[in-house]
């Protein structure tokens, strides 16, 4: 879908020295959407979003799991990508924290610290403005990669899905550990570059750049819904 010319046109534009572009020239390519697509959407829950629309910086004391501003800044294109592929009928698939037996299980955790005196329930429900629908399907994960010790992979094999497309956080650990993962099962990925986010917005360019050159199709949003639409 997109042109070979523009596969530098995202988010890190600028971040490296020519000589760094230079090195990746080999991986250049077209990105596209693939076959049947599923829709992904990784650790959308409340936590993230705690304490509003403002920087990380000025949070992070009272709420140290939030992604503040750059969550907010992504919901209205995570939104937007939601509602195009309920329309087309795609599949969408939900990540959380498997906290169903917390009280049995010690020091288990993805990568937010647990905070004492806090409603975890509550902390990892999904955002309501993302809320999943009755048909769609979600994941419990303990780890960062949402298909270890979850049924993800035979959902999606049992949907045939050839692309999954990730949205949602943190880039640089549980949308990352999930695309790589993604990749070794054989999925075209395609990461929403508007729809995913981190707490660290350098470690956010810098991931989207490494995993866009080895593993995934970093593609804007509006470019993914309207591939979605096309189909």
């Amino acid at each position: 879908m997109a042109r070979k010319e523009h596969f530098e046109e995202h988010c890190w534009k600028g971040l490296y020295s020519e000589e760094i572009y230079r090195i990746y020239e080999p991986y250049k390519r077209e990105t596209e959407l693939r076959g049947r697509c599923a829709v992904l959407m990784i650790d959308l829950y409340n936590m993230c979003y705690e304490g509003g629309n403002k920087p990380v910086s000025e949070l992070v004391d009272k709420y140290p799991s939030t992604c503040g501003e750059y969550a907010w800044n992504a919901l209205p294109h995570t939104k937007a990508l939601l509602e195009a592929a309920r329309k087309a009928g795609l599949p969408i698939i939900y990540s959380t924290k498997d906290n169903r037996n917390s009280d049995s299980v010690i020091n288990v955790n993805a990568t937010q610290r647990k905070r004492k005196g806090t409603d975890e329930r509550h902390s990892y429900e999904i955002h309501s403005a993302l809320a999943p629908a009755d048909k769609d399907l979600m994941v419990f994960k303990e780890r960062a990669s949402c298909f270890f010790g979850t049924p993800l992979v035979t959902y999606l094999q049992k949907l045939q899905i050839e692309t999954l497309i990730v949205c949602g956080e943190s880039t640089s650990g549980c949308v990352r550990a999930t695309v790589l993962d993604s990749y070794s099962y054989g999925f075209h990925t395609v990461i929403a570059e508007q729809c995913v986010f981190d707490r660290n917005y350098i470690s956010h360019q810098c991931n989207l750049f490494d995993l866009h050159h080895k593993y995934a199709d970093v593609m804007d949003s509006t470019e993914i819904i309207a591939g979605i639409a096309a189909n």
